[in-house]
């Protein structure tokens, strides 16, 4: 029986392939970049919430000014992946990333002048997410373009990952004190020049800009292609369903649940901030162990792996106590790093590179539209039925989730070593290359 290579390295490649990928200089430096900016970000949000309260706001101004980040997102993510595909994915992330550093800075001078109203807050928080909403898609996109071996790009999206789970943990923390001493104004400054420093990083790549037009297609024609290309894919259009029920009946009851299930019976908010932040220990732990690994069969792994977001919802509805239901949590950020290497690397090895950018799109798109629904209707839920019974039915819908998931021949035979698609890692011709 033949040995995989890929699924098991040489003593000699475990101890010093795992970090290759960084020996690449454009993905190096868009590594830099990227960590740094989602370091500044990471702590934008502690900001803008205390600014908001600081000013005199309540819950509901709160609400509005975290909305209007949220809604730009969800409204420009499939033109933003349109756009990434015409001009090239490096090109909108530079732009997106020079237009939230302006955003970011014109915000902290607002707060340091003492004129920043809600009205203000609310305009120039939908222009950073707008930003957001077109960086996105493009990112899933540019990753294969700066991985000149494809086997890395697990590695690769591993570190990405990685990084985001840092600053997840770290972030907010180091947000806290930075408030406390200086005040909001002094985090989005920072914010403003995290995004300098990844724009910047985006600004030295290497990699090829796209091929002028032919005769251009309609936005439409566009958005058509890529759902064409999404929907023509059952492992990935399985997959995407999968993630928008999760995040409605598992995820979003889970966020608005468990801090009431934490005041009555972990511990209150240390005791919420503790299961939080072992699930943020989880997800840099598997970012750390999905370091030089390419399972044979990465979607079936991936698909596996989401079955650990049952358990932080079954201890809940189980009333375990707080070490449990923390344990719960590690189990389950560890899956969502192993999921979202493997998932994004199984995209972009799959995915052709014209089309790659809009595909991200409706995938995120799809993914995550059903929980805003989520948040809203958990509460009230609760209220008719009880918070256990929402979250062990959750709990319960994520584990058969996943195994009739895992029944999907597209989804648990697909192989790590079979050819990519024509087009894919490279970029079929036509008019929309990588840049």
């Amino acid at each position: 029986m033949a040995v995989d290579t890929e699924q098991v390295p040489s003593r000699r490649q475990r101890s010093g392939g795992r970090l290759a990928v960084l020996g690449e200089r454009d993905f190096r430096w868009f590594f830099v970049g990227y960590a740094t900016s989602l370091f500044g970000s990471s702590m934008a949000p502690v900001a803008v919430a205390f600014a908001v309260l600081d000013g005199g706001g309540g819950g509901t101004d709160l609400g509005w000014v975290m909305a209007a980040r949220i809604l730009p997102i969800v409204l420009v993510m499939l033109v933003g992946g349109v756009v990434a595909d015409r001009l090239g994915s490096r090109r909108v992330m530079l732009v997106a990333d020079v237009l939230r550093c302006g955003v970011q800075g014109v915000f902290a001078a607002a707060l340091a002048a003492g004129h920043a109203p809600v009205w203000v807050m609310v305009g120039l928080v939908a222009l950073w997410g707008l930003g957001e909403g077109v960086f996105l898609p493009a990112l899933g996109a540019l990753v294969p373009a700066l991985v000149a071996r494809k086997e890395r790009l697990p590695d690769a999206n591993a570190l990405l990952g990685l990084a985001r789970s840092v600053s997840t943990v770290a972030g907010p923390a180091t947000a806290g004190v930075v408030v406390a001493a200086y005040g909001p104004a002094a985090v989005l400054l920072v914010d403003a020049v995290t995004y300098g420093v990844g724009a910047l990083a985006l600004a030295r790549l290497g990699v090829a800009a796209p091929e002028e037009p032919g005769e251009p297609e309609s936005m439409l024609a566009d958005l058509r292609e890529g759902w064409s290309e999404f929907r023509s894919r059952p492992w990935l259009w399985i997959t995407t369903v999968q993630m928008a029920f999760f995040n409605l009946l598992v995820w979003a009851p889970f966020l608005v649940l468990g801090p009431l299930t934490a005041q009555r019976a972990l511990g209150g908010a240390r005791g919420w901030g503790l299961v939080m932040g072992v699930y943020g220990a989880g997800a840099v732990l598997g970012g750390l162990l999905m370091l030089g690994r390419r399972p044979v069969r990465p979607l079936a792994v991936a698909t596996a792996a989401t079955l650990g977001w049952a358990l932080p919802s079954a201890a809940l509805a189980a009333g375990l106590s707080l070490l449990w239901t923390a344990a719960a949590a590690l189990v389950a950020g560890v899956g969502s790093a192993v999921c979202g290497a493997l998932y994004n690397s199984t995209m972009q090895r799959w995915v052709p590179a014209d089309v790659l950018a809009r595909v991200t799109a409706f995938g995120g798109l799809g993914a995550f539209v059903l929980g805003p629904l989520g948040l809203a209707a958990a509460g009230p839920l609760a209220d008719r039925v009880g918070t256990a019974s929402v979250l062990g039915f959750g709990a319960l819908w994520q584990l058969a989730a996943g195994v009739v998931v895992l029944a999907v021949p597209a989804v648990s035979r697909r192989r790590w070593d079979e050819p990519a698609e024509p087009g894919a890692e490279g970029g079929r011709p036509g008019r929309a290359g990588r840049g």
